[in-house]
């Protein structure tokens, strides 16, 4: 039996996604503005992987089944999604969406390796994969505008 995500969970969730899909739309839409909105999205895409990254220092401090090395695994490792953004924000925009794509699928193997030791809520990962899937292919569909003239 699969458990529901919260709705209030799914809303902000998904509705994090918007500025991701819009952002990524409106610089192959508009492509005299593409490098502004693509500068937009590469910060909007740190922030939001300097945010799931904390999500582990939170599981740290709370899922008492942790063990004292998957603990400190998981503090060390909330910490490292937050030097990739913040390195992100000052490299060039190739070097960045790189950077990001990176760090969000690295957030999500760091996910499923926790959700293997922890009690997180069934639809944690699948949700958690989503977000990862779609965040990545905005970033790499508007990244592409950096290569290909239109």
């Amino acid at each position: 039996m699969t458990v529901p995500i919260p709705k209030t969970v799914a809303c902000l969730g998904y509705g994090g996604l918007l500025p991701f899909i819009a952002l990524a739309a409106l610089v192959w839409l508009l492509p005299d503005k593409a490098p502004a909105l693509l500068s937009a999205l590469l910060a909007y895409g740190a922030v939001i992987l300097s945010f799931v990254g904390a999500l582990h220092w939170g599981f740290a401090v709370a899922l008492p089944e942790l063990d004292d090395s998957s603990r400190n695994a998981s503090y060390v490792w909330s910490v490292i999604p937050a030097l990739l953004a913040w390195v992100a924000l000052i490299a060039p925009q190739s070097i960045a969406m790189v950077l990001l794509v990176s760090g969000f699928l690295l957030q999500y193997r760091r996910d499923r390796l926790l959700t293997k030791r922890s009690s997180l809520p069934g639809w944690y990962l699948g949700l958690r994969l989503q977000l990862t899937i779609v965040a990545s292919l905005c970033l790499i569909a508007a990244g592409l505008s950096l290569f290909v003239k239109v």
